[in-house]
């Protein structure tokens, strides 16, 4: 994708939502961060999603500055990174008690021993 077609997808999606810039950016790294959790469950999913929704935040802020040289226009460092830490904020956040969310499993108990002897012909009576 193009630095272009990057900058008319962000318009679209700020139009058609009418959502601020700074709005777009917390519901985007929030959305990935917890589509990421729901799907990779498994050890490993908090951080996986923190890294997607990083990637994504870098990804645009790069994709940006492209276009913005490109045009001869190019923002100060400060808003490529107020971008990023809004987009970051909640993943980060969640990561953090992350592992206070999840149900903790137990110490998983033993079964009891099966019966012997005497005591394994009434077992099944």
């Amino acid at each position: 994708m193009t630095g272009f077609e990057f900058q008319q997808l962000k318009l679209l999606l700020l139009d058609g939502t009418g959502l601020g810039k700074d709005a777009m950016h917390v519901h985007i790294g929030l959305a990935l961060f917890v589509a990421t959790r729901l799907a990779w469950r498994w050890r490993g999913g908090w951080l996986t999603a923190w890294l997607v929704a990083l990637a994504a935040a870098l990804t645009g802020e790069w994709l940006d500055a492209r276009e913005e040289l490109r045009v001869g226009l190019p923002m100060p460092d400060e808003a490529h990174w107020h971008d990023i830490w809004n987009t970051m904020l909640w993943p980060t956040l969640l990561l953090l008690v992350g592992r206070w969310l999840e149900p903790r499993a137990g110490p998983v108990a033993a079964a009891p021993p099966a019966p012997s002897g005497d005591d394994a012909e009434h077992a099944f009576e």
